[in-house]
């Protein structure tokens, strides 16, 4: 069985956040996704999630394709969740490419590409000029 790992904030979740879920799952037989606490995206970003970190996770949770989640709470951690689920493969957003390829040795690291022209911080840039 090969188990893939992906990681992901999810916040105001759209299709973009589907169809890249949808292309992980694809490459493997089991999907695990960590989905980052409201701290580690404050710590990021400087701003709360519009969703709370229950709440995405509760969604990421329910969809058909998704095995498992559990919450991202560091980024220095990413080796130790790769380890610890167990992964054969990481799977990242083409915005993050070469970032993660440190965990090569472990894992193979696939980079997908985004669905064009949409963004959560997009949607929350529109919502606040309307």
């Amino acid at each position: 069985m090969k188990r893939v790992l992906t990681f992901g904030t999810f916040d105001l979740f759209h299709v973009g956040h589907l169809k890249i879920l949808k292309r992980a799952r694809a490459l493997g037989d089991y999907l695990i996704v960590g989905v980052s606490t409201d701290a580690l995206n404050y710590s990021k970003k400087q701003r709360n999630p519009i969703y709370n970190q229950e709440h995405r996770k509760e969604i990421i949770q329910e969809l058909k394709f998704v095995d498992e989640t559990f919450f991202e709470e560091s980024l220095a951690l990413k080796r130790q969740y790769i380890i610890d689920y167990k992964a054969d493969i990481l799977v990242m957003g083409d915005d993050w490419k070469g970032r993660f390829d440190e965990f090569k040795d472990i894992c193979e690291v696939v980079y997908l590409s985004r669905t064009a022209s949409i963004s959560t911080t997009e949607i929350i840039e529109i919502v606040r000029e309307t």
